[in-house]
């Protein structure tokens, strides 16, 4: 079968994003996945995702009529998958599954769809269905209907799905990514609005919200290669990082790199449990092709949940990545901070990150 998508409606959405509380479990796990996983990398696999620390989830529509599912909008990774009605692992017993017996535009291709992560792995069938988004479509969509789940992190996570938002050079079996099928080109951008208040926390899809500023106003960086969102990345702190890309990732929630490189940005600084020396810490520019971004330490130091009681912790994470690795990931530590465009429309058609300053945004903020 082919997929064949229209779109039903072009003009900017703005998308709830909900934001989920971190756990010392939840990094705790999932730094321990990460070494896991790439001690073992031979170089040719390596998985870079494992969910474990993802904050900031949305609402997806699946088939006809609709079901509601909760979702990752993910800018690492480029496959749409959910959990199916047949899947009896555990993660699925405890999360809505798609009911694709009640979906009149359900087929199935029949095809293995497996998926690799750091903490684990899914397993299913390729199928197609109706995929909304905000108030954009795509008919017909293929995507991974998950059969097994072998991965904790889908056990202790909220999402129910994930949405890709990369660039289709990585998505698994050559399938479509959404932003393609649903968006006619002239408008294939789209934007994140995170904020530690769960209630102001949102995307634009497609498009940036004029409310806030001009497109005019974000500062824009060339993707570096059109697989992840990547850019160019000079330096943190005082850590030269020439060489590396930057991988604006929203399914990330800290910065996460070779332990060699965190432990040259943060030079032997920590942060007290219960944040009493917050004061005692220094702002760590993060500069992206020589354009310098400010984290203070309110921006990198994110409070978790331990005992029912709040802590603050790094949020600046090392692992023992392969030797040469070239990634750094971006996450939503930075994107807090910074509203972030992804643009691959007919106006940047070799792809481009824009972030907005503080001091750009409009006044009436």
């Amino acid at each position: 079968a082919t997929a064949a998508s229209l779109l039903v409606a072009t003009s900017a959405e703005r998308i709830p994003l909900i934001k989920r509380e971190l756990t010392t479990a939840h990094l705790e796990a999932s730094m321990a996945h990460l070494n896991q996983d790439f001690s073992a990398a031979n170089g040719n696999k390596i998985h870079i995702k494992d969910y474990m620390n993802t904050q900031y989830m949305a609402k997806v529509s699946v088939g006809t009529p609709a079901q509601e599912f909760t979702i990752i909008p993910d800018t690492g990774s480029s496959n749409i998958w959910f959990y199916d009605s047949d899947c009896q692992a555990i993660a699925c017993m405890y999360h809505h599954t798609f009911k694709h017996d009640a979906s009149k535009t359900f087929h199935k291709d029949g095809s293995p769809f497996v998926l690799h992560y750091g903490s684990g792995g899914v397993t299913g069938v390729q199928a197609y269905d109706n995929v909304g988004f905000g108030a954009t479509e795509a008919k017909d969509f293929h995507l991974g209907m998950i059969e097994q789940v072998d991965a904790i992190a889908f056990l202790a996570s909220d999402m129910e799905g994930i949405v890709g938002l990369a660039w289709p050079e990585i998505s698994m079996y050559h399938m479509p990514v959404y932003v393609d099928q649903a968006l006619p080109i002239d408008t294939r951008f789209f934007s994140f609005y995170m904020h530690t208040n769960p209630a102001e926390s949102y995307m634009m899809f497609p498009g940036i919200d004029e409310s806030v500023s001009a497109l005019s106003d974000f500062e824009f960086h060339k993707v570096t290669e059109q697989r992840y969102w990547s850019i160019q990345l000079d330096r943190i702190g005082d850590a030269d990082l020439g060489g590396l890309h930057g991988v604006i990732d929203s399914g990330t929630s800290l910065l996460v790199g070779d332990q060699k490189h965190v432990d040259a940005i943060l030079n032997g600084a920590t942060v007290a449990q219960d944040c009493s020396d917050m004061d005692q810490l220094k702002t760590l520019d993060v500069v992206f092709n020589g354009v310098a971004y400010p984290l203070e330490p309110e921006d990198y130091v994110i409070k978790i949940t331990q005992g029912g009681e709040s802590q603050c912790v790094m949020g600046i994470m090392g692992a023992q990545f392969p030797e040469h690795f070239p990634y750094f990931i971006v996450g939503d530590v930075f994107m807090r901070k910074y509203p972030t465009v992804f643009d691959r429309s007919s106006a940047a058609p070799e792809g481009r990150v824009g972030f907005l300053r503080p001091e750009k945004k409009m006044a009436t903020e």
